[in-house]
């Protein structure tokens, strides 16, 4: 691997940290906007920001989730699934702005995955937990395509990697 490769990840994983961290009383929980979640789209301009969006997520999980291991699994399994996913659909998708919306939309279905985490923990209701994380996930995701496209525009996150 690449020495510019490890150093945006690293560099991915800490951002996402730290604003999981920051935002810390509204990323976790029935009702969520965990802001971080914007580096999701870092995969619609190149899909080797896979690593560092992962390793965010299973760093701030690990260390800032009151539920434990579970979080870790599910969250990571939640982010490993969908932008696996969404790396699939992206090889017919090449509009940035189209990958933009299937991502919102893709992440936002695929919340169910962290109701039934917090339904099996927590014990959760079920349909009502992942709607309010699915409300909570596009929220952030619909908020942070437009901002993620312009600092593309200024940041080339294609090559960035």
């Amino acid at each position: 691997m690449k020495v510019k490769f490890l150093a945006t990840s690293a560099i991915i994983a800490a951002l996402y940290i730290a604003i999981t961290l920051v935002f810390s009383a509204i990323s976790f929980g029935q009702v969520q906007f965990r802001i971080a979640e914007i580096f999701n789209h870092l995969v619609a301009f190149n899909p080797r920001y896979f690593v560092g969006v992962v390793l965010g997520v299973g760093i701030s999980n690990a260390l800032f989730s009151t539920i434990g291991v579970m979080d870790l699994i599910f969250g990571v399994g939640h982010s490993v699934i969908t932008l696996g996913i969404f790396i699939a659909i992206c090889k017919f998708v090449k509009n940035i702005w189209a990958r933009l919306v299937i991502n919102t939309l893709l992440f936002t279905v695929t919340m169910f995955i962290i109701a039934w985490e917090l339904n099996i923990v927590l014990a959760l209701p079920f349909w009502e937990t992942w709607l309010f994380c699915a409300i909570g996930e596009f929220v952030v995701l619909a908020i942070g395509a437009p901002i993620m496209y312009l600092l593309n525009k200024r940041l080339n996150f294609q090559k960035l990697i």
